[in-house]
């Protein structure tokens, strides 16, 4: 079933759907192979499938149900406004927030049942609101190993898990987990992954001193769950494997038997043949070297295509062509060469600037390259003005829909 988008002029009478006019089309088959290899990667550890900052892109509640149906065993979101959206989409599966301001909705996360990460700060009010809610909080205390960001310092840990232990005596809260992130984990080399290991495993030895019996310990991202056994302990959390992405350089997505999940299309919105010399978008940074056919290509940073990624490549009709000129809010152009007549053949083509790479194509891993950043913030920064379409909606083994469903925005 496709939807009426939620920008542009949709018209059911006109029959004209912006989802074909250009779309982010995610591969919910792709999600549940790459939770499931990244469950044998992990294996017997559990798999929470992170589905913050809506899914990196790919719709957060497809995503997280594809990915349940495949075997995670929890979700992960950054916020617990992500957390709350899921719930109102019935998912009721484990679910943990892990970034909070004084302004987090403490009380709404325990009465919807969201694990609430814990850094130290917020534990009086999560208190508070487990009092509120007159029902325990659910709690993961998180430690800073090395990273630097959120987590409980070292030098507090012995502080936290007191105040947290004599809260859960007095059964305002449950401490579920202990949690901390690893920094280096896709620089396999580098000795700050043995470090961070060896503090959290003193750690987790302190805790169980104190008499703390969590359900999950969890210290392992992607990188980590492919190449380091030894991080995993009862939880993996997975965030860009999940959508098919390598977290190493030098290793392709095919190499690690991941399926990248999104492909970002449009169609040539304009072919036009112009002289030697034509100057192309603004600063006319590029000049055409003889007769050639422009394609115009109407998607831009407006729509999450990253504006210094000049040279990103878009496919068109088999071939794969560079980006000239400057990228603008809306629109991008492409050269195609002295190809004459034959331009004219090519207004209406679809054309794809990143999927799966599997017919030669490009992925987001060739415009990450060229706008200088990761193939995560790629996917990730694809806007909401790019409507999702879904294909392979149900679960694999059960009865092909042979359909799609669309969203014209992102879901929440």
């Amino acid at each position: 079933m496709t939807y009426p988008v939620a920008t542009g002029d949709f018209s059911a009478a006109s029959g004209t759907d912006p989802l074909y006019e250009r779309s982010a089309v995610i591969d919910l088959d792709a999600i549940r192979h790459n939770v499931r290899r990244l469950a044998d990667a992990a294996s017997p550890a559990k798999v929470m499938a992170v589905v913050k900052a809506d899914a990196y892109g790919h719709g957060a509640v497809p995503v997280a149900r594809a990915a349940l149906e495949a075997g995670a065993s929890w979700l992960g979101v950054a916020h617990i406004s992500e957390a709350l959206a899921l719930r109102a989409a019935g998912i009721d599966a484990p679910l943990l927030a892990w970034l909070h301001t004084t302004e987090s909705n403490f009380a709404a996360a325990v009465a919807a049942g969201v694990d609430i990460g814990c850094s130290g700060w917020e534990l009086d009010r999560i208190v508070a609101a487990a009092r509120d809610q007159e029902r325990p909080a659910r709690i993961h205390l998180k430690v800073d190993t090395g990273l630097g960001r959120n987590g409980v310092t070292l030098g507090d840990w012995d502080r936290l898990l007191g105040e947290a232990m004599e809260y859960q005596d007095e059964g305002l809260l449950r401490v579920v987990g202990i949690f901390s992130h690893l920094s280096v984990a896709d620089e396999p080399e580098r000795p700050e992954t043995d470090e961070q290991l060896a503090l959290f495993r003193e750690v987790l030895a302190a805790a169980e001193d104190a008499g703390v019996d969590p359900e999950v310990r969890h210290l392992a991202n992607t990188p980590a769950t492919l190449s380091r056994p030894d991080t995993h302990f009862d939880l993996v959390r997975v965030g860009l494997g999940i959508y098919g992405l390598s977290p190493f350089e030098g290793q392709t997505s095919a190499e690690l038997g991941l399926h990248p999940a999104m492909t970002l299309r449009t169609v040539v919105s304009q072919c036009k043949e112009v002289p030697d010399g034509q100057g192309v978008s603004y600063g006319l940074r590029y000049r055409t070297q003889g007769t050639s056919t422009l394609a115009l290509i109407p998607l831009g940073y407006a729509d999450g295509v990253p504006r210094v990624a000049t040279g990103g490549p878009v496919r068109i009709a088999g071939k794969t062509y560079p980006v000239v000129g400057r990228i603008a809010m809306d629109q991008m152009v492409v050269d195609l060469g002295d190809i004459g007549p034959a331009g004219a053949g090519l207004l209406g083509a679809e054309a794809v600037l990143f999927g799966s790479g599997d017919d030669g194509g490009p992925t987001a891993d060739d415009w990450a390259v060229a706008a200088g950043t990761n193939n995560y913030e790629i996917v990730t920064r694809i806007s909401p003005r790019v409507p999702r379409r879904f294909i392979n909606d149900r679960p694999a083994g059960g009865t092909p829909s042979g359909a799609a469903h669309a969203s014209g925005q992102a879901t929440p």
